[in-house]
């Protein structure tokens, strides 16, 4: 049952999952908690221009794609920081069609023979190299001191951005680190589930979460433990079935985030009917204390 876990690529495979667990799983929980799920997602699929450079160039895909991530998250910063109301959505939208438009053109007529889309888009768990065992490793390492000294700051200015002003709370450097983490964690995702799927890693498992979590901590723990347990489950799968690591993943995240949706509402629904009977029985008693 477990032998493809015998072979050095699927093992190389499996710490990069385990390695981009830690940074993906905490900060998950505050792209969900600050609403910048679409956000992780844009700047993601907006390296595709320096992956496409990096291929057609010669030179490593990481360092396209991040410079790529980077330009994305300061200029989304940078218009957000203007918009009292720190929405990212349609700031997002309108610098992610540039970036993709960028790709299509670049990989259409300037780079049409020394691209691959699909590993680009997708990625691949089965050709991790030492490299993206050290990008990942580096990157989860950044994510959790970040969170460690800055968590009480983004936890502020996403319940009342408004009122931390007040506080003394500044929300513009934050705000700015919390966007750039995200594109770091996007970039390492890349070699393993590409920048289409990276929301398969960096959301879900936060979103999966979420309905059965109240404290931040323990929200955080669960996120980094779901997060390995899926990629490793998905990376088994992939091998079993000879299906694509990244989609696979992405697929059995879909499916788990849809049974807890599910099981979410089964359980409120059963609480909802246990307490009618309760409230039925105490109604006469209320209505004879009344009279």
């Amino acid at each position: 049952m477990l032998e493809p876990f015998s072979l050095p690529f699927v093992q190389r495979g499996l710490w990069e999952v385990l390695l981009l667990s830690g940074g993906a799983g905490v900060l998950g929980v505050w792209i969900v908690l600050r609403g910048l799920a679409f956000y992780a997602h844009g700047v993601a699929a907006a390296t595709f221009p320096g992956l496409v450079l990096a291929a057609g160039l010669g030179f490593a895909g990481p360092l396209g794609a991040l410079a790529v991530a980077l330009v994305f998250a300061l200029t989304v910063g940078r218009l957000a920081a203007r918009d009292d109301a720190g929405d990212h959505s349609t700031l997002t939208a309108m610098v992610l069609v540039g970036a993709l438009a960028a790709g299509v053109l670049l990989a259409s007529d300037v780079f049409p023979r020394a691209t691959n889309v699909n590993s680009l888009l997708f990625g691949s768990l089965l050709v991790i190299s030492e490299r993206d065992l050290v990008i990942a490793g580096c990157v989860s390492v950044a994510v959790v001191v970040a969170s460690l000294l800055l968590g009480p700051r983004w936890l502020a200015v996403g319940f009342d951005r408004t009122g931390s002003r007040t506080l003394g709370v500044r929300a513009g450097g934050p705000d700015a680190l919390l966007l750039l983490l995200v594109a770091l964690v996007a970039v390492s995702t890349l070699s393993a589930v590409g920048s289409l799927l990276a929301a398969a890693v960096m959301v879900i498992p936060a979103a999966t979460v979420r309905p059965w979590i109240t404290r931040l901590r323990t929200w955080q723990l669960a996120t980094v433990a779901l997060t390995a347990l899926q990629g490793v489950g998905g990376l088994w799968l992939s091998a079993e079935t000879n299906a694509p690591p990244g989609a696979t993943i992405a697929v059995l995240a879909g499916a788990v985030f849809a049974a807890s949706v599910l099981a979410r509402a089964v359980h409120d629904r059963q609480r909802t009917r246990g307490s009618r009977p309760r409230t039925a029985a105490l109604t006469p008693a209320v209505r004879g204390g009344a009279r």
